[in-house]
C-alpha cells in the first residue's frame, strides 16, 4: 500500500508539472527582455510577417534608436518575380514604404543554409558590424511569439559580453497565445519552437 501511495504521489507531482509546464510554454518561449534606454540599434529578423514589420516600426519611432537593421537570407520562393532577393531587403523595402527613413536603415543580407538561419542571420550581422561600425554596444532584436527566446540565445552567444542584447516578441495574429493547443498553427508553432530551442541550447 505504501509503495502504491508514493507512486500515486510520484504521478500526480509528475502531472501538475507537465501542466505547469503546458499551459506557461508560450509565455516561456515568446521572451519579452527589451534594452529601455540608450539602445543603440533594433534588428529585425526580415522573414516576419507584414503585421510584425509594422509593429516593429511603431517600436522604433517610440524608441530612442539611432537606426533599424534587417537582417535575412535569401528568398526560399518568388525572388524572380520580385526586386528583392533575401528577407533582408524585403524587409527593408517594408519598412521604408511605411515611413521609415531610408538614411535610419541598414540591410544586412545573408546566404541562405538549411540550419540555423537565426544563427547565421546573426553572425552574419556580428562580422558586417565589426567591419563597418564598431561603435554600437547595444541591440534590440525584433521577431516574433514563440521564436524569441531562441533568438535571444543565439544573438547572446554570437555577440561579445560588452555588446548588450534585448528581446523584443511581437504577439503573433494566427492563434490565441494562450490557447496556442487549440489551432494546428499554434501546436506546430509553440512545440516545434520547443525542440528548436533544446536543439539550440545543447548545440551552442
Amino acid at each position: 500500500m505504501l509503495f502504491i501511495k508514493i507512486l500515486v504521489l510520484i504521478l500526480l507531482i509528475v502531472s501538475i508539472l507537465f501542466a505547469f509546464i503546458f499551459f506557461n510554454l508560450y509565455n516561456f518561449l515568446a521572451k519579452n527582455s527589451p534594452i529601455i534606454a540608450d539602445v543603440d540599434v533594433l534588428v529585425v529578423e526580415g522573414w516576419l510577417p507584414d503585421y510584425a514589420i509594422e509593429a516593429a516600426m511603431k517600436e522604433f519611432q517610440v524608441g530612442n534608436y539611432k537606426k533599424i537593421i534587417t537582417i535575412g537570407s535569401n528568398l526560399p520562393r518568388g525572388s524572380h518575380l520580385s526586386n528583392y532577393k533575401t528577407f533582408a531587403s524585403l524587409a527593408g523595402a517594408t519598412l521604408v514604404t511605411l515611413g521609415l527613413d531610408p538614411e535610419k536603415l541598414l540591410i544586412v543580407s545573408t546566404s541562405y543554409v538549411p540550419e540555423c538561419r537565426t544563427q547565421n542571420a546573426a553572425n552574419g550581422l556580428k562580422d558586417h558590424l565589426a567591419n563597418t561600425d564598431n561603435s554600437i554596444q547595444s541591440i534590440n532584436v525584433f521577431t516574433l511569439g514563440p521564436h524569441a527566446r531562441r533568438t535571444w540565445l543565439v544573438f547572446r552567444k554570437v555577440f561579445p559580453p560588452q555588446t548588450q542584447v534585448g528581446i523584443i516578441a511581437a504577439e503573433p495574429f494566427g492563434y490565441d497565445p494562450e490557447r496556442w493547443w487549440q489551432t494546428s498553427e499554434g501546436v506546430r508553432t509553440v512545440v516545434g519552437e520547443f525542440i528548436a530551442y533544446l536543439y539550440q541550447k545543447v548545440s551552442l
